[in-house]
């Protein structure tokens, strides 16, 4: 599981200081992209998903989302991001995602995301390493 910290900022939020449900989806894209950072950092690709495109035409495209409020989160109050690696294909993964705060779930994703490559835009399977990368993170 990799672990993300957040902060609710006021442009997070609603005139009444609820964040406003579409951020969760920033939220939850923050995480990933800094766990998949990290894992392409222990392969020596710096940068992430800019690397992984440039140096093997590899990109992700997010291709369902599904979203499950359970209590709101407020002004100020530091959240965290959960991400796991819940299944995965020859081309595809999903990954859970838990926002919590003081471990009191607020929000559940569950967002599958496609592999493609960067040129053609048609899917392309990932790198042999790269799923037992990210069930390491």
């Amino acid at each position: 599981m990799y672990s993300f910290p957040i902060r609710v900022y006021y442009s997070d939020t609603d005139c009444g200081g609820i964040v406003y449900h579409a951020r969760y989806l920033d939220f939850a894209e923050h995480a990933r992209t800094e766990m998949l950072r990290e894992v392409a950092a222990k392969h020596g690709l710096e940068g992430s998903q800019s690397s992984l495109t440039a140096t093997l035409k590899l990109a992700f495209v997010v291709k369902s989302i599904n979203v499950d409020y359970e209590k709101p989160a407020l002004l100020d109050d530091l959240l965290e991001v959960r991400t796991e690696l819940e299944s995965s294909k020859r081309f595809s993964m999903v990954f859970r995602q838990t926002v919590t705060r003081s471990d009191e779930v607020l929000c559940t994703l569950l967002v599958r995301v496609a592999a493609i490559n960067s040129e053609t835009l048609r899917p392309m399977p990932m790198p042999a390493w790269f799923i037992p990368a990210l069930q390491g993170a």
